[in-house]
């Protein structure tokens, strides 16, 4: 199985990384995990809406760039489907069954995401309605991916 995390914009904190460096440790053992990133389109603070579509769509063009035909995608959005950790869990091991052995998830930028990678996308996850930083949300994503695999394994981890 192969799981990639495709995000736009450079970690640049350490304890991010070593976060996600834990957890893509860790989920070794189950797949080959990826974290790629693609640049973000700078901008200024205050953008028209023609603007904040272009930075977008830059971005989107960017993000489907490292996205391939065979792959799952699974978008992160707000307004994207909420799930339980456990049916999150039933998710990935039902992929897998079906022949879905590799899974992509995106994460955008501040702006959020491009109509065509949001059209790409199989699926969409959401976290909730909270706004959380996107370096931050890579490292809560990594760790319940690592939290289905051990869910599905039956590990105590997730009690």
């Amino acid at each position: 199985m192969n799981i990639k995390i495709v995000a736009v914009g450079k970690l640049k904190e350490k304890y991010f990384k070593d976060g996600i460096a834990e957890y893509a440790k860790r989920l070794s053992k189950f797949a080959k995990f990826r974290l790629v990133e693609v640049p973000d389109e700078k901008a200024p603070e205050s953008l028209s809406s023609a603007e904040m579509a272009q930075v977008k769509q830059v971005e989107g063009e960017r993000i489907l760039g490292k996205i391939q035909d065979k792959e799952w995608v699974i978008a992160l959005a707000i307004e994207g489907k909420q799930r339980s950790s456990e049916a999150f869990a039933k998710e990935i091991a039902d992929l897998t069954t079906y022949g879905h052995s590799d899974i992509t998830f995106v994460i955008g930028g501040s702006l959020g995401l491009s109509p065509e990678v949001m059209q790409r996308a199989n699926n969409t996850l959401s976290f909730g309605k909270l706004t959380m930083p996107h370096q931050l949300m890579r490292l809560v994503l990594t760790e319940q991916i690592y939290r289905a695999f051990m869910i599905n394994i039956g590990s105590p981890y997730h009690k």
